[in-house]
């Protein structure tokens, strides 16, 4: 193989690769050092494309291949930082809350865990692994592999194994590895979860929560780093819930454990690193409404998962140019909080709506269209979208840059409607 094929997606590498024996050559190629330092020019919430990121989160290939791993994840107590023991950190609830992310997620399995003898995790690497985004690290040896189940690599089983659990009076909890593999559940969780409980008469819930992560950045191609959670949106009988802060992180997941139907968690891979602060107090959180995360009268900025920390920071480069951007955090794609939206492009007349996933067909395609049927009057300048390019996901750093929605691109877009050339 002297030549590599479609040498267009590496034009800033060698254009062929030496004729040495067996695969030894091919060991060497690695991203040019450029291109990773693109990463840290991009806006806060990609900060965590380090290599300890990268070790740490993406875990094992299919093949169960074990990959580089890093140190652990870094929290705080006290104000002082330390390493967890086997990702089995514990905050007390007296003292500061900044944790990561990934810890939130992880505290919330453990208190479902805890508080319901009937909760049990399932999927791939779960257990003695500690999940391919080191989520359930160290669940195994707290629960025993009674409740932490290490299931064989057949997405259609282990979630087909859940919802017969969840009709059995269980509450499973099952971990797709990433979004793209859920389609090799699709089947199970659209012709079985759903319709299981209408087809019974209601005779039977599916009390199923199936979380996984979401969308690009983590330089892992076109197999595993999709956002397909605006697909499962237009399922009627799932909820969709997208969690972007770290409250939402640490207390959706015990807010789908009480619906009746099936539940389905996006967790944005560029978030696990993220670090921020539980609020004081908050012990529960509502999963029915949107939220704003920063108020405006200019232009309204709709996202969710994991476009809402560049949007964030989009909005604060506007606030620079004197435009005050609104900031509408979705959090639930299924319901979607039509008033809430419909409240916020009433009050600024002007809207930009930010979705990671490919354009045509999009969730981004309803929210404007919902704004169309209930506000279209009150608007003062065309919809716009910032989204995803419509093709797979590169490898290439600079090529996945180009496809996803970047802070420049949304305030153009601001710019634009607030004043036009």
């Amino acid at each position: 193989m002297p030549h590599l094929p479609l040498s267009g997606a590496f034009d800033v590498r060698r254009a062929t690769l030496s004729l040495e024996g067996r695969d030894r050559s091919l060991a060497k190629e690695r991203p040019d050092p450029a291109l990773s330092g693109l990463a840290r020019k991009q806006s806060p919430d990609q900060a965590g494309r380090g290599s300890s990121d990268r070790d740490e989160s993406r875990g094992r290939d299919r093949r169960r291949r074990r990959l580089r791993r890093s140190g652990r994840a870094r929290v705080r107590r006290g104000g002082r930082a330390f390493r967890d023991n086997d990702g089995d950190s514990h905050l007390s609830e007296s003292a500061p809350l900044a944790i990561t992310y990934r810890e939130a997620c992880k505290q919330a399995l453990r208190q479902a865990l805890v508080e319901d003898s009937r909760v049990f995790l399932m999927g791939e690497d779960i257990g003695r692994y500690g999940g391919c985004y080191a989520v359930t690290k160290g669940l195994l040896e707290e629960f025993g592999d009674e409740r932490i189940r290490d299931a064989p690599l057949s997405e259609s089983a282990f979630v087909g194994a859940g919802i017969g659990a969840a009709m059995a009076g269980m509450r499973p909890i099952v971990e797709i590895m990433t979004v793209n593999f859920s389609l090799l559940a699709l089947d199970q969780i659209v012709n079985s979860a759903v319709t299981i409980p209408y087809m019974s008469g209601g005779q039977f819930a599916v009390p199923l929560v199936i979380r996984m992560a979401t969308g690009g950045g983590r330089r892992v191609a076109a197999q595993h780093s999709h956002s397909l959670e605006g697909w499962y949106a237009h399922i009627p009988g799932l909820r969709v819930l997208t969690p972007a802060t770290i409250d939402d992180a640490r207390y959706m997941l015990l807010a789908a454990l009480v619906e009746p139907n099936p539940t389905l968690i996006f967790e944005h891979v560029m978030l696990y690193n993220m670090e921020g602060v539980l609020t004081p107090g908050v012990t529960s959180v509502d999963i029915d409404h949107a939220a704003i995360r920063r108020p405006g009268r200019d232009v309204s900025l709709i996202t969710y998962g994991g476009g809402l920390f560049k949007t964030l920071d989009a909005a604060e480069t506007l606030a620079k140019e004197g435009i005050e951007a609104e900031v509408l955090d979705l959090r639930t794609l299924r319901p979607l909080d039509s008033d809430a939206i419909l409240a916020s492009v009433s009050k600024t007349r002007r809207c930009v709506i930010i979705d990671e996933a490919w354009r045509s067909g999009s969730i981004s395609a309803e929210i404007g269209m919902r704004i169309v049927e209930g506000a279209f009057f009150e608007l003062d300048a065309p919809l716009r979208r910032v989204c995803g390019r419509e093709v797979p996901m590169p490898y290439a750093a600079h090529l996945e840059d180009a496809c996803l929605p970047q802070r420049d691109a949304i305030v153009a877009a601001a710019r634009d409607l607030v004043r036009p050339t």
